[in-house]
Parts: C-alpha cells; sequence; structure tokens
C-alpha cells in the first residue's frame, strides 16, 4: 500500500479540504500527479467535486493514445449540482480513464485525491499549472468571490408579486 502524501489543509467558512503538497493543480480545479516516466494521473479536485455533488455520470470521448493538448475536452461528469467538461491540462497522449470508476463512480466524490483519480497521460504540464500554495491562492479568490455573490443575492428583494383579484 502507496503511504499517504503529505497535504497541506485548507478551510475557509464551510469548504475544508487536505491538499497534496506535491501536486500540480490548476485554475479549473484539476489535479495532477508525476508518476513513473513522463505519466501524469489527474483529477477533480476536492473544491470541484464539492461543487458537482453527487457523481451521476461520466464518459470519457477520448481513445488510448490519441494526442491531447491544453484546454482540450475530453469527456465529461455529470454531478446531481452541474455537468462538467473534463480536459486536459498537459500536453502528450492520453493513456486512459480510471477503470475503478465503471464499478464506482462515486469515488470521484469520495477519495477525490486517490482511488477517484479520472484519467492518465503520458507529456508534460501546461506551464499554467500551480503549486500547492498557488492553488490555495486561487481558491481563496473563488471562495470570496462566491461568498460575494451569496451575500448579493441574499440582499436582492423578492420578486414581485401580482395583485390578488
Amino acid at each position: 500500500m502507496t503511504p499517504a502524501p503529505e497535504t497541506l489543509f485548507f478551510k475557509k467558512s464551510h469548504f475544508v479540504t487536505h491538499l497534496p503538497v506535491q501536486f500540480r493543480y490548476s485554475r479549473s480545479h484539476f489535479w495532477s500527479q508525476k508518476r513513473e516516466g513522463s505519466r501524469l494521473r489527474l483529477g477533480f479536485t476536492k473544491f470541484a467535486t464539492r461543487m458537482l455533488g453527487e457523481i451521476v455520470d461520466y464518459n470519457f470521448d477520448t481513445l488510448s493514445g490519441a494526442p491531447v493538448s491544453p484546454g482540450q475536452v475530453l469527456g465529461w461528469v455529470e454531478g446531481f449540482k452541474a455537468i462538467s467538461d473534463v480536459i486536459s491540462i498537459g500536453q502528450g497522449s492520453f493513456v486512459g480513464a480510471n477503470q475503478a470508476l465503471q464499478e464506482d463512480s462515486e469515488l470521484i466524490t469520495r477519495a477525490p485525491y486517490a482511488e477517484g483519480w479520472l484519467y492518465e497521460m503520458d507529456g508534460q504540464l501546461d506551464d499554467q499549472t500551480l503549486d500547492v500554495q498557488g492553488y490555495v491562492a486561487h481558491l481563496n479568490v473563488t471562495l470570496d468571490r462566491l461568498q460575494e455573490k451569496n451575500s448579493a443575492d441574499d440582499k436582492l428583494p423578492n420578486s414581485p408579486q401580482p395583485d390578488s383579484l
């Protein structure tokens, strides 16, 4: 059994997670873990899974061995709250999706940084990826914006009601 990676505890408002320190992160809330050689394992961050909610379905449209580039849509994941494209955050070739998800797609939510990984690729990451500290800064800004939006939504007046006859 592989030992658990060193993590950074992050808490803001009602959101809590442990971010693996050695992973790289994207502003679109994907993580990447360096494996053997040029192999990369990628998945959704805890923040992304929280926005999706309970996982309903997923699919990868990309074939094994196909070339991939940053921003390319590789597939999709549907959650109870939202649907999200699964995008490449690197350049190289698609190795394949996590076969364990066929039996239990909820792994994406239950263990996003471990058994719930989404896909693997051979290649290199986009130079826009962030280290854990950069991702924490991005996450702080994202959560602040969400809180501001929620506060503004709470202050909206109720919709006018039609006059009763």
